[in-house]
């Protein structure tokens, strides 16, 4: 090819820093990068480097083997060997990182060992199954490349290359043929004010439980770790080392045990001796409980901020002027910038950006339909493919076929292509416990999204070439290195032309909702359904219990602003049972309810008990009858405080007599018919000025020390034993137990 290629090699050089820059501000938004260690950092960089490199190498390319004779029109190109080398490299670089490094790196972090042997040897034993189920496929596939082409030096090579293509290949195409419909549509779905804060109050129940969870399940291997450190016996000064590290790490004190000083499941008992096995699934447990509360921490702040950020967008209608207040402490630099005015920033949120949803919405819709055309007609009608006739513009010419226009289109499908499949990665369940958590990405989670990502490009990236015509795409130096392999045998050549056309699977399951009817039917879903699964909010799970939920956690955050925890705790406002004395200078009201309903952390450590659907139902039902308070209620509520006013006569004597775990009194004492009797008789005051009930940690007293002295930092654990047995009693009562003794007092 005549010509200088020094404008194009330094093109190449200035695209490469670029993409480099890109990547470490990447990496520095998810990971933190003084704490990371270089053996995780330069693996996920290089992983995440070469991928967005063969988006730029493609188009590169195409216009070298094809180009223009115009020099004008010519476009970015390399020589031919220049190309071998990088594909090499490229390649196989992504492949090793891919199945071997990655996954090895995420076991080794992941692994809960101290010392670096004992990491790698458990890394190497969790990889070893996963990697004798690829050598089986690799077996079988080698005894069919040497049946049908002999036994030659590129047969295991061709093989390797087939299968890695092939797997990467039928992820690809799954996860792109959903975001292809997602991307559109989420788009079309959040311009939509309105819609969108009621689709997020839907969500905020089932992100609230989610932190509950995540947060009791830190304190119990908290407390765990707490009754491990006072153990004298069975423990070696290793060990003993071992575990005061895990105490360093949970942040324990002597003063300060844990949130809620859960003891240690009865699943899972400390052993009689401590051993290294035991020690490490201890700290691996440890490890992700950390990072799955700092995942649903920073997935409900955004929740709520989002939720509050859109609730001014709407209120701001009347007066035009949008002002979103004080930006939240973890706001980055960019959004505590304030340069608009409240007028032009209510423009900006309220009409512009609503429309450049739209209308990118559009596009990419428009696109979708392109991609998934192109993917069909591709091996029967390849001249009517809209890819094709969008990146070559030149198909009558002698001398070339693709300019910079083309490379310029060819590099803009290609990056649509991988962020549809990338996009997917948040609505597909099936990846477990791994998330991308600003600053705090767990380093296991980083490795297998790295791969992730390494995986799925080259698959993409060679199915995109196949998308132009024969003469064209088999003249690149990318199908003489993998896609000659790739159909050596007639299994390879015949899957990489009809297997594409089976994203219609997946796109028709997600355009018609197939994955929620799935679920109706299953009761487990694929998919995370945006779906309003209940309209009218009322149950469990319902939109008006996130709404309720959000504004109790901005109301907190209003009111402990200036209290920041020190172990990044969630801050939430006080929940459960509150009754203080007169002389306190608080008194009971019927808002206690409401706090007592408060969805907060369950001092049971249960996060999907009857208590929770109680407390979901009692507070949807107080909703529904503040919405729907007519004359028949009006009525029932006259009804109810007359019959709770009615004294019991004196000739039933035993009639609705408080059990002894309620502190009831003996027959001698009761006189009265009145609920409060026993205390009139003992020369008491009334129970509701002395009683104190208190929740997290619950506390039971009384004026009287024979009765109802209680003070219990757990009620499952430490009851003061001053008490008489039925104080006790009360104070190892369950949560809702309490909950009934308050009503029936109150």
């Amino acid at each position: 090819m005549a010509g200088s290629s020094v404008g194009s090699d330094i093109f190449a050089i200035v695209t490469l820093l670029v993409v480099s820059t890109f990547v470490l501000l990447l990496l520095r938004h998810f990971l933190p990068l003084r704490t990371t260690p270089a053996y995780l950092l330069v693996p996920i960089f290089l992983a995440l480097a070469l991928p967005i490199s063969i988006i730029l190498l493609v188009p590169i390319d195409l216009a070298s083997t094809s180009s223009t004779g115009d020099e004008a029109t010519r476009g970015i190109w390399l020589p031919e060997a220049v190309l071998l080398i990088a594909w090499r490299i490229a390649y196989w670089l992504t492949f090793t990182l891919t199945w071997f490094i990655l996954p090895l790196l995420g076991q080794y972090v992941d692994s809960g060992y101290r010392v670096p042997k004992d990491r790698m040897l458990y890394s190497i034993r969790s990889n070893a199954r996963y990697q004798l189920i690829v050598l089986g496929c690799g077996t079988v596939g080698l005894v069919y490349v040497f049946l049908q082409n002999g036994f030659e030096g590129t047969s295991v090579k061709s093989l390797v290359m087939a299968l890695a293509y092939c797997w990467g290949l039928i992820q690809a195409i799954y996860l792109m043929g959903h975001g292809l419909v997602a991307v559109p549509r989420r788009l079309f779905r959040n311009a939509d004010t309105s819609s969108r804060l009621r689709r997020i109050q839907s969500h905020a129940p089932k992100a609230h439980e989610r932190l509950e969870d995540a947060v009791i399940e830190l304190d119990e291997l908290e407390g765990q770790i707490s009754q491990l450190r006072k153990r004298k016996t069975g423990i070696s000064r290793d060990h003993q080392e071992w575990i005061e590290e895990l105490v360093d790490i949970s942040n324990i004190t002597p003063y300060r045990p844990s949130q809620t000083s859960i003891p240690p499941a009865s699943g899972s008992p400390i052993p009689a001796v401590i051993t290294d096995r035991y020690l490490a699934d201890l700290t691996r447990k440890l490890d992700r409980a950390r990072h799955k509360r700092m995942r649903f921490h920073d997935a409900w702040d955004r929740l709520v901020q989002q939720a509050a950020d859109i609730q001014s967008m709407i209120d701001a209608a009347p007066s035009q002027k949008l002002d979103f207040g004080r930006p939240r402490p973890t706001a980055s630099k960019l959004e505590k910038i304030t340069i608009l005015s409240p007028y032009l920033r209510y423009l900006l949120y309220s009409r512009a950006i609503p429309l450049t949803r739209i209308s990118c919405g559009s596009i990419f819709a428009v696109a979708s339909v392109c991609i998934v055309w192109s993917e069909i007609v591709k091996f029967a009608f390849p001249q009517l493919s809209v890819i094709s006739l969008t990146v070559v513009h030149h198909r009558d010419s002698e001398d070339g076929k693709i300019g910079f226009g083309g490379q310029l289109i060819a590099a803009l499908w290609l990056i649509y292509m991988c962020f549809a499949a990338l996009a997917s990665f948040d609505d597909v369940k099936v990846w477990g416990n791994r998330a991308l958590v600003r600053r705090n990405t767990y380093g296991e989670s980083a490795c297998w999204y790295a791969g992730q990502i390494a995986k799925l490009t080259v698959p993409l990236a060679y199915n995109f070439v196949t998308f132009l015509p024969r003469s064209i795409y088999r003249e690149t130096t990318f199908h003489g290195f993998l896609g000659r392999l790739i159909i050596l045998t007639p299994l390879g050549k015949g899957f990489d032309y009809f297997f594409p056309i089976f994203i219609l699977i997946p796109v028709c399951a997600t355009l018609f909702n197939l994955y929620g009817r799935a679920k109706s039917v299953l009761g487990y879903g694929i998919v995370e359904d945006d779906e309003d699964e209940n309209p009218s909010g009322f149950g469990t799970g319902g939109w008006r219990e996130g709404r309720d939920l959000i504004e109790r956690e901005l109301s907190g955050r209003s009111n402990l602003e200036s209290s920041t925890p020190l172990d990044g705790r969630t801050i939430s406002p006080p929940t459960g049972l509150h009754i203080t004395n007169a002389q306190g200078g608080q008194q009971a009201n019927a808002n206690d309810q409401s706090r007592v309903l408060a969805p907060g952390p369950n001092p049971r450590g249960q996060s999907s008990t009857a208590l929770q659907q109680q407390q979901r139902l009692t507070a949807a039902t107080q909703a529904a009858e503040q919405e729907d308070d007519g004359v028949l209620s009006g009525f029932a509520h006259r009804v109810r405080n007359t019959m709770d006013t009615v004294e019991r006569p004196a000739w039933i004597p035993n009639f609705a007599k408080r059990p002894r775990w309620m502190g009831g009194v003996d027959n001698n004492t009761e006189q009265s018919g009145r609920a409060d009797a026993g205390y009139a008789a003992a020369g008491t005051t009334s129970p509701v000025d002395q009683f104190t009930l208190e929740a997290g940690p619950f506390q039971i007293r009384h004026a009287n020390p024979q009765r109802w002295t209680v003070v219990s930092d757990d009620p499952r654990k430490r009851v003061n034993r001053k008490s008489t047995p039925p104080a006790a009693k009360i104070a190892s009562q369950p949560i809702h137990i309490l909950h009934d003794l308050l009503q029936f007092y109150l």
